[in-house]
């Protein structure tokens, strides 16, 4: 049986002008940490109180000024942590807190209890609108679904007017990703009717790829879609939050920017439920990379990921993109001879703009060293060897002699199937110096 043939293709967009794919990015978007909340719910062990606390504390440092932080209708620890970060005064001015509730009296009540005393505060409203959960889980018709999303409406602007501090209202289509568009259009128009959004008051619009399905370029189709089609679309700030089922949730968000999107929901190093959310860590430093502003302090990432991994037990993966510890290392002897020749003209020449093969950032502006790029072993390569000296000890080996000490370095890698480190290279050149080698007058 051919397994595959139980899936359907995801359906296509029609667009009459389809303006993302001509488009490039600019400035990076909101950035909107849901680290505390999503990414909690899916940890094997969720944080305590004291351990949010922490990563919160971490999240502000990051220059985070969204964060999504709790459930709080959803368990009294949810409710206690917003308590704490309010009354003890640890959420800075220039920072809104938000949290999520479903469309329901009760909970939506809850939530503004929670948040009592905040003074910015973002009330995330969603209910199930995808022909699945309408149908199968809920059990309830179109209408029903768009009944259940107005009651939720309704109930916030209704607590929102009793609340003290600022009130943003966002709304999210559950599963927007298996929504069919028409009714992701109309739930969401008669939403947006009935909040009202104005120049002063505006609302968040968020199109979650809640199940990534499609390829990243569909789900743009989507969102440039829907931001040509909602009514109110200049008081509407439009949001995504991407999964990574298919592991394209960056490119997914990406590509969703240039669709229109203002903002984007994920977590440090992309924790979420099955395969995470978007990675916003990865995110921020394409931008980094292409010389926009990330908006976040990037500088700071090796300390940030240190503390928010011993306080939730995530590992950053040695190849993850930007910050994982082999990102900037290269074994191979090509790799090796290329970025020694290229950190070799960069320095030379002094250029401002940062062109070194095969290293996509300088490795400096996180706090790496150089001397960490080029590690030894039987792939590697003369280039390789001469820069580790080089870089480390400040030794320049003769032209002369690198093939011979490559040579000898590699066999003595591949005799013991490991790796040499920097110290062992140098022992190695300097027991060829006192062999002589028939090298004649060189000194260390």
């Amino acid at each position: 049986m051919h397994t595959y043939a139980k899936y359907k293709p995801y359906p296509t967009v029609k667009l009459d002008k389809r303006e993302w794919a001509d488009k490039t990015a600019a400035k990076a978007p909101v950035w909107v940490s849901t680290d505390l909340r999503d990414g909690n719910q899916a940890l094997a062990n969720p944080m305590g109180i004291e351990q949010k606390t922490a990563y919160f504390k971490a999240l502000v440092e990051f220059g985070f000024k969204e964060i999504e932080i709790a459930y709080p209708s959803a368990s009294q620890t949810e409710f206690d942590f917003c308590r704490k970060l309010i009354e003890e005064g640890l959420i800075p001015d220039d920072v809104t807190i938000g949290v999520l509730t479903p469309s329901i009296e009760r909970h939506i009540v809850r939530s503004f209890e929670a948040l009592k005393g905040a003074k910015h505060i973002n009330m995330h409203l969603y209910n199930p609108t995808a022909s699945n959960q309408r149908e199968v889980v809920f059990k309830r018709s179109e209408e029903a679904i768009i009944a259940l999303a107005l009651e939720g409406v309704e109930c916030i602007k209704k607590e929102a007017v009793k609340f003290d501090g600022k009130v943003v209202f966002e709304y999210s289509p559950e599963s927007f990703s298996q929504t069919e568009l028409s009714f992701a259009l109309e739930v969401s128009n008669a939403v947006i009717e009935a909040y009202d959004p104005t120049d002063e008051n505006p609302m968040i619009l968020n199109l979650p790829n809640t199940l990534e399905a499609c390829s990243a370029n569909i789900y743009a189709d989507r969102i440039e879609w829907m931001c040509k089609h909602i009514k109110n679309r200049e008081n509407v700030v439009i949001s995504v939050h991407p999964h990574n089922d298919r592991g394209c949730a960056v490119a997914s968000a990406e590509l969703a920017v240039l669709a229109g999107a203002q903002r984007v929901e994920g977590t440090i190093l992309g924790n979420g439920e099955r395969a995470g959310n978007v990675d916003l860590v990865t995110l921020a430093f394409n931008y980094y990379s292409g010389g926009i502003d990330p908006c976040l302090h990037i500088e700071k990432v090796d300390n940030i990921l240190k503390r928010i991994t011993s306080i939730t037990g995530m590992q950053v993966g040695d190849r993850h993109p930007y910050v994982g510890s082999m990102i900037y290392t290269a074994f191979s002897g090509t790799h090796q001879d290329a970025i020694k020749k290229g950190m070799d003209h960069h320095r030379k020449e002094k250029n401002s703009i940062w062109e070194v093969p095969y290293l996509a950032i300088d490795p400096c502006d996180i706090g790496r060293e150089y001397k960490d790029s080029i590690r030894i072993n039987s792939q590697s390569g003369k280039g390789g060897v001469a820069y580790v000296l080089k870089e480390v000890y400040g030794i320049d080996i003769p032209q002369n002699i690198q093939a011979r000490l490559a040579e000898e370095v590699k066999s003595i890698s591949q005799k013991r199937g490991s790796e040499i480190s920097s110290d062992e290279v140098l022992g190695i050149y300097e027991g060829m110096i006192r062999r002589n080698c028939n090298i004649k007058n060189i000194e260390i």
